[in-house]
């Protein structure tokens, strides 16, 4: 009797789908027999059975190769003592394709939250292929102490953002089976994650990311972050990605590729233990968007920006904000045609003692409030070619320059501007201001104009300058 081949467990109507296939193309053909028969948990059947390869002419080494977009992911986790609540966030469409199980217990359980009488120690998560995106996934999960990838074959994934976002009490996060090859968004992936001190990121392929904006923002407990292996030549978005990391010492972006960012925006802010920052590899050619950059960097002493390209930046408000250990600044090749926002921009720099901005253009700037609001160190400041034409608010552009005993405005049309409050208020160094082209008819505010200035120089402003009102020494 001739051995019978071996049938599959498949229906009528399936065994007719299957047959009505057979004349499109090989690839399209296997991807759809796979997701049929992955369905039917048939997988292991074509693997180990030739007779069936050949029967239904299917090629072993395609089979393993397009068999890992549906292999399963599966994570542990382990929440932390006495805190109880959500432990992963599911969509609620997409809670079938989630299986649960608590602690070694094989009975699945359906629900993603847990309180003090489940008295869970381990938490096990299977994710089946149908899910692609695995945004939110620990979105606001803050009792999980710990995270571990045991199974990550699945190559179709392609949103990562916000994954562990706000999860302040993960300690550990094993990411060395991780695939990310055809993710293109990790925005705000690490975002809040305040108790991590050390992320592994060697395995985490970024060839196609586009978004990096806050990936480890507001990560204030991370020490140490090696981005060797990182490919940015896709990324467009790199705002906030390290701001908050309060206590990075150390940071090499030598190997970042910013060819294509546009948006820089925060990018180190508040990295206010960063002593150095090599940033000589930079193209800054696209960007746009330069808004509190350094913001709050108050350790960094040096930095060189030789290379920047900012033909194409229009904000540059607190670019520099905070910087309080800098001594100097050499930004001769800063280019500023189209630039429209510059307020704080040097404020609370109280290290510089020396600034030469007598190549920037200031045509298209609208505000100046709080430029160089506390460089109490600044000594000489050189803004004769400062056009003011379209400037509206001068507020607290100077004040608390204690060390400058002159500043040189002659150049600058006040015709549009509307406050002058603490302009130069606790210029307390100030001898002499020269406010004859002065155009005040457009002021409503100039309280504290001259506040806590030299009172000679207070009496001089009051005897010859009758258009400063009697608010701007109070």
């Amino acid at each position: 009797m001739k051995d019978k081949k071996p049938e599959l467990s498949m229906g009528k109507e399936e065994l007719n789908q299957r047959n009505k296939l057979e004349d499109i193309k090989a690839d399209y053909f296997l991807v759809k027999l796979f997701d049929m028969l992955h369905k039917r948990r048939a997988l292991e059947v074509i693997r180990y059975n030739k007779n069936i390869q050949q029967r239904i002419n299917i090629n072993i080494n395609n089979y393993k190769e397009n068999s890992k977009i549906y292999s399963s992911i599966e994570i542990e986790s382990i929440p932390a003592k006495k805190l109880f609540g959500e432990f992963i966030n599911i969509e609620k469409e997409d809670e079938k394709y989630y299986h649960i199980y608590f602690n070694n217990k094989t009975k699945e359980i359906k629900k993603n939250t847990f309180n003090k009488k489940d008295k869970v120690k381990k938490i096990r998560i299977k994710v089946d292929y149908q899910v692609k995106s695995l945004e939110k996934l620990f979105y606001n999960c803050n009792i999980i102490e710990s995270i571990n990838f045991k199974k990550f074959l699945r190559n179709n994934i392609t949103n990562m953002s916000y994954m562990f976002y706000n999860c302040s009490k993960l300690k550990e996060l094993y990411l060395s089976n991780f695939n990310t090859d055809n993710v293109t968004n990790m925005s705000y992936m690490f975002s809040g994650c305040s108790s991590l001190k050390e992320l592994k990121l060697n395995n985490l392929n970024t060839n196609n990311v586009i978004d990096m904006n806050n990936m480890f923002s507001e990560c204030s407990s991370l020490n140490k972050l090696n981005l060797d292996n990182f490919n940015t030549s896709n990324v467009t978005n790199m705002s906030h990605i390290f701001s908050g990391c309060l206590k990075l010492k150390e940071l090499n972006v030598s190997n970042i590729n910013t060819n294509n960012v546009f948006d820089m925006s925060y990018m180190f802010g508040n990295c206010s233990s960063l002593k150095e920052l090599n940033v000589s590899n930079f193209n800054t050619k696209s960007v746009t968007d330069m808004n509190c950059m350094f913001l709050g960097c108050c350790s960094l002493k040096e930095l060189n920006l030789h290379n920047f390209d900012t033909i194409n930046v229009q904000n540059m408000n607190g670019m520099f904000y905070g910087c309080s250990s800098l001594n100097e600044l050499n930004l001769d090749n800063f280019n500023t045609n189209i630039t429209f926002e510059m307020i704080g921009m040097f404020s609370d720099c109280s290290s510089l003692k020396e600034l030469n901005l007598n190549n920037f253009n200031t045509n298209n700037v609208w505000s100046m409030s709080s430029m160089f609001k506390k460089c109490s160190s600044l000594t000489k400041l050189n803004i004769s070619n400062f056009n003011t034409n379209n400037v509206t608010d001068m507020s607290y552009m100077f004040a608390g320059c204690s060390s400058l005993d002159e500043i040189n405005i002659n150049n600058f049309n006040t015709t549009n501007v509307t406050s002058m409050r603490s302009m130069f208020a606790r210029c307390s160094s100030l001898k002499n201001i020269d406010l004859s082209n002065f155009d005040t008819n457009n002021v409503t505010n100039m309280k504290f104009m001259f506040y806590e200035c030299l009172y000679k120089l207070q009496m001089k402003i009051k005897r010859e300058y009758k258009n400063i009102g009697e608010e701007a020494f109070e």
